[in-house]
Order: C-alpha cells, then structure tokens, then sequence
C-alpha cells in the first residue's frame, strides 16, 4: 500500500477548499431560505419602500410651505458650541456609520454560522416601525412650520425656500440634493427615528453586550451632534427619543415574534430541496450542524428510561438473535 504524505501548503489548501465549500453550501441555503420568506412578506417590504418614497415626498412638499426668519431661541445651542458648515458633515458621518453598520448586521445570517435571525423577517419588522414613526413625523411637521436653523435654511440662502412646481413630476420627484438640503421637516429628526430604530431592534435581537452599548452610546453623541450642527432644535431631538422608543416599544407587542432559529419550529420556513432532505436537515446546515440535531439535544438515563426535553421514553425493545 502507497503511502501519501501532504506538505504543509497542500494541508493548508485542501483545508481551505472544504471550508470554502461549506461556506457556499451555506450561503446557497440561506438565500433559499429567505427567497422563500421574500415571496411570503413581499408585500409588507414593498409596502414599506413605498412609505419611504411617501415620505420623500411629503418632506420635500413642506419646503415649498417653509419660510426663513429669525432662529428660535434654543437652549441646545446655547450648551452646544456650533460646530459651522465647514464641520456639518461629523454628524452626517456618524450616521452613515449607524445606518451602514445595521444594514450589513441584518445580511450577517448569509456568511456566519452564528445567527439568530432571518434577514426578510427583520426588515419586515423595522420597515413597520419605520412607517409608524414617520407617520407621525409627517403629521407634526405639517401642522407647524418653524424656520429651519441649518445654515442653507437662514434668510439671506437661496435654498431657504422652493419656487412653486412647474407640474406635478417636479413635485413628486425626489432627488438627492432635495434630501441633503431640506427646509421645514423639523420636528422631528427623521436622523433620529433611522437611529433609534435600528439601535433598539440590535439591542433586542444582537448578541454582543459590547456593541449594544457602543451603539447606544453612538446614538447620544449623534444626537448632540445634530444640534451643534444647527440641523435641528433640540426640541426635534428630544420629542424623537421619546416618541420613536415608545412607538417601538408599544408596536414590538402587537407584531408577531421572530422565530427562534435554535428551535425545530424556525425549520418551518426553509424549502424542500431537489434531492428529498428534510426541512431538519436544511436547518442544520444553516446553523452548521454536521450530525443528527437529536445527537446534541441534551438527554439524561436513568434507570432504563431516556428522558429527552422532559419527554419520558420507556425502552421496552429486546435485541434478541445476537
């Protein structure tokens, strides 16, 4: 019998050749798994898409109402050194990290083997906070309009208001520059609801104590920052941190729970594949579980019976012919 002796860098790559392997199989389950989710819930994440579009709209709707004056008297300005226009982008800065940093943590499911969530289902849940939040938004920024303390939204700018629409494209149509240089959709901070939003659905289903309070801290100076930036009152702050966190907290009871992917029940979502393995065994490979989910259950044997996830089985069956 030949013997086969392999040198460290034909190890190393048969090593990566089985890992990689694994990871595609994984990644290939996944994305079947939430394309079936995608095709139950489609309507909800296209639901809550055209609420973001509606509410694009009603804030570039409110400029054309938005008249400059005088800055409100604010006691945030007065404890907040005004960072000025040359240092307004720190805050946009920081939130692009929040917002980034959350959208890359719901997709995580696609690569790690640590997960405890669907991707489809988490969007499902924090476009519905969303819509609320924004809801509300739209209704308070349509009854007052304040003068906006930004430095394109003060008299004297030529961006402070919006000449009346040519025809009602030009008014639906949202462009980025429209986005960055809004007028009038103060209270409350749309910054704000993205934020807590997000930071609150990582708090309640991430898994690293850590980043929970990195996140939350991140959040606070955030909210600082929008205000020495003279982006918003800090009335427009302090009415999102109470009024987004109990939207949230109020509308988390109404909505159905996410399953629990440890659990045999999460196996309901995952399609049948082409070769006839069971909805279990799809589970597993998503969790990265090579043997049998029964072998890691934890089951206890005392006198001739198993006992199994409080489940008591008698051993009643006799080998016998051996």
């Amino acid at each position: 019998m030949a013997l086969v002796f392999l040198t460290e860098s034909e190890k190393m790559s048969f090593y990566i050749g089985r890992e990689a392997s694994k990871l595609w199989k994984r990644f290939g389950a996944e994305i079947a798994t939430e394309l079936n989710l995608l095709a139950e819930n489609w309507k909800y994440i296209l639901g809550g898409i055209v609420c973001q579009y509606i509410h694009g709209v009603a804030a570039r709707g409110v400029h054309y109402f938005h008249r400059p004056g005088p800055t409100l008297q604010d006691v945030g300005f007065f404890l907040l050194p005004e960072l000025g226009q040359e240092r307004a982008y720190i805050s946009e800065t920081v939130f692009s990290f929040i917002f980034l940093s959350f959208v890359l943590w719901t997709f995580h499911p696609f690569i790690l083997k640590t997960k405890k969530i669907y991707t489809v289902l988490i969007w499902c849940r924090v476009l519905a906070f969303l819509v609320a939040c924004q809801f509300l938004r739209i209704i308070t920024f349509y009854s007052t309009q304040l003068p906006g303390p930004n430095y394109h939204c003060r008299e004297g700018s030529k961006l402070a208001t919006l000449p009346p629409p040519n025809n009602v494209l030009e008014a639906l149509l949202i462009v980025p520059r429209g986005v960055l240089y809004g007028c009038g959709d103060l209270i409350f901070s749309s910054h704000m609801i993205f934020s807590l939003v997000f930071v609150r659905t990582y708090h309640k289903y991430g898994t690293r104590s850590f980043v929970k309070q990195l996140a939350w801290l991140t959040v606070v100076i955030q909210s600082l920052l929008i205000v020495a930036s003279r982006k918003h009152y800090t009335v427009d702050v302090v009415v999102a941190w109470y009024t987004v966190n109990l939207v949230v907290f109020f509308l988390d009871k109404k909505l159905p729970e996410l399953p629990d992917r440890s659990s045999a029940s999460a196996a309901l979502f995952l399609p049948l594949t082409k070769d006839n393995k069971t909805k279990e065994e799809n589970q597993k490979l998503l969790n990265g579980n090579s043997g049998d989910a029964a072998d890691w259950r934890p089951r206890t044997q005392i006198n001739g019976k198993i006992m199994e996830e409080g489940n008591v089985v008698h051993v009643e069956a006799v080998i016998s012919g051996v």
